[in-house]
């Protein structure tokens, strides 16, 4: 627990090992059970890494890093070992957050999240289809995505991610819902594609495999623009950026997803295909595209929605829910997101 409380804060062992005002060997072998940690040194600790002393002291099993881990668009190709490991330290403190709230409220879905392993099925096109089918889903663009989601067991959540180059990744620990963590700094379209992605994950890849991500991307762009319902806008149209642009808010997509998507379905020749990504590229559109085509991101619901019960159907009070998660209470923001209004009082989120 002292290892995954530095992770968490981001800090090297080196690093932390200064701010505790000890050496870096003997911080490593404390945090390898070789040398039992006083209780001087763990008042200091809570401080630095900003936790209750009794974190220290949890038996909750720790869990290594998941399948995949998706790097965000057009920044890093890699992640750093540090990024990854506070990534890794925030999926398991929310995993524990999330075992100890599930104990006293039920959280009940209306469908059934298949599994549909790529090496039986071969196509993530062919399980897109398959899973909108299965959900009973209406034709055309999704509505809400995360409403969507939601209603099949899965766990959404948003989060800086610790500043790490990660758009999403996916926990899903024994015993628990699975868990979905967005990178709330990402544009509406690119969560909505990156959430679309790790819902892929969970449909499809019980092992990593060198294609995972690829596959991934493509059951995404799928799922979100199934070939029957998005090939008549590109037949007998001119393909170029102001038909992007004027599909964007209708499919909920970004411009150079629909552009990725009409390729792949040879709606565009390759020097076509080449040429409108020049022209985005001058347009500095990579990056950010127009922000007059933005649209209002969708915000998870059930799992603010059970940590409100506690508070306004158990009469759990901040101080409580504090000690119950083993967190500062001035932190349940950052795992809840609960915005507050003038008075001070917490607003509340309502289950769909």
């Amino acid at each position: 627990m002292l290892r995954i409380a530095r992770q968490n804060k981001g800090f090297l062992q080196i690093d932390a090992g200064r701010r505790l005002d000890i050496d870096q060997s003997l911080l490593s072998r404390i945090e390898n059970g070789m040398v039992e940690a006083r209780e001087d040194f763990l008042a200091r600790a809570a401080q630095v890494y900003e936790v209750p002393r009794s974190f220290f002291y949890l038996t909750d099993t720790i869990y290594g890093a998941p399948v995949s881990v998706h790097p965000m668009w057009r920044k890093k190709a890699d992640v750093s070992a540090r990024e990854l490991d506070a990534v890794v330290a925030e999926l398991n403190i929310r995993a524990m957050h999330v075992r100890r709230l599930l104990e006293a409220v039920e959280f009940a879905h209306t469908s059934e999240l298949p599994r549909m392993d790529v090496d039986d099925y071969g196509d993530p096109d062919r399980i897109a289809s398959l899973l909108r089918a299965h959900w009973k889903m209406p034709s055309g663009p999704v509505a809400n995505l995360t409403d969507l989601v939601e209603s099949s067991g899965i766990l959404v959540a948003h989060s800086t991610l610790g500043g790490a180059s990660i758009s999403g990744v996916t926990f899903a620990p024994p015993g628990l819902p699975p868990l979905i963590v967005l990178n709330q700094d990402q544009p509406a379209d690119r969560m909505r594609f990156t959430l679309a992605h790790e819902l892929g994950h969970l449909v499809m890849h019980r092992f990593p495999s060198p294609d995972m991500e690829n596959e991934a991307n493509q059951f995404a762009s799928a799922f979100l623009m199934p070939e029957r319902d998005i090939r008549p806008y590109f037949r007998g149209r001119k393909i170029d950026l102001a038909l992007l642009a004027s599909l964007k808010p209708e499919w909920k997509v970004a411009m150079q997803a629909i552009l990725m998507r009409a390729s792949s379905l040879k709606e565009l020749s390759p020097n076509q295909s080449q040429y409108l990504w020049k022209q985005i590229s001058a347009r500095k559109l990579r990056l950010r595209e127009p922000p007059e085509l933005d649209f209002p991101r969708e915000m998870p619901t059930v799992l603010n929605r059970i940590f409100d019960m506690h508070s306004t159907g158990l009469n759990y009070s901040d101080e409580e829910l504090a000690n119950l998660l083993h967190v500062w209470q001035s932190h349940l923001d950052r795992y809840f997101g609960r915005q507050t209004k003038p008075d001070g009082r917490p607003r509340l989120s309502v289950l769909k």
